[in-house]
């Protein structure tokens, strides 16, 4: 199945725009598209009033978001796989599981493109803010494929 098919089965929603915004959600440079940062909509502070389970929640909708830039980017998730994410988590002063929570994200990749073709690098960082209260915000590279 193709990582387009597999993402409608999955529920992604592609019909809802990119917000706009003063600069590009997706950049393509060469055969690499960068995208902004995404942030989640569930807010809050991992280890101060957020659970693992919720966090790792959030990494799944910011990650739906980066695909949706991508997809506009690209036009096809079938034309990209990913290569790099960097997870910022909102986390409270000794929250070490970090790691965990970025799972959401490599979790989804996985079920898109499937376990070898979404098979990225990653580093999930503790951060004491994030933009509006985001649980998490994260941003990624992808490659082009040819077609």
């Amino acid at each position: 199945m193709s990582a387009e098919e597999q993402a409608r089965q999955l529920g992604l929603d592609f019909s809802v725009p990119v917000d706009p915004r003063p600069w590009k959600p997706c950049r393509r440079a060469g055969g690499l598209l960068f995208t902004a940062g995404q942030t989640s909509r569930i807010t809050g502070k991992l280890g101060d009033g957020l659970s693992v389970e919720q966090g790792y929640a959030a990494a799944r909708e910011a990650l739906e978001r980066v695909l949706r830039a991508v997809r506009t980017e690209a036009a096809s998730l079938d034309l990209v796989r990913p290569v790099k994410l960097l997870g910022f988590i909102n986390a409270a002063p000794g929250f070490t599981e970090t790691p965990a929570v970025l799972h959401g994200a490599t979790d989804l990749l996985h079920a898109v493109f499937g376990p070898e073709a979404g098979a990225h690098a990653r580093s999930a960082i503790g951060v004491a803010s994030l933009p509006r209260g985001a649980a998490v915000e994260i941003e990624a590279v992808f490659e082009l494929l040819e077609p």
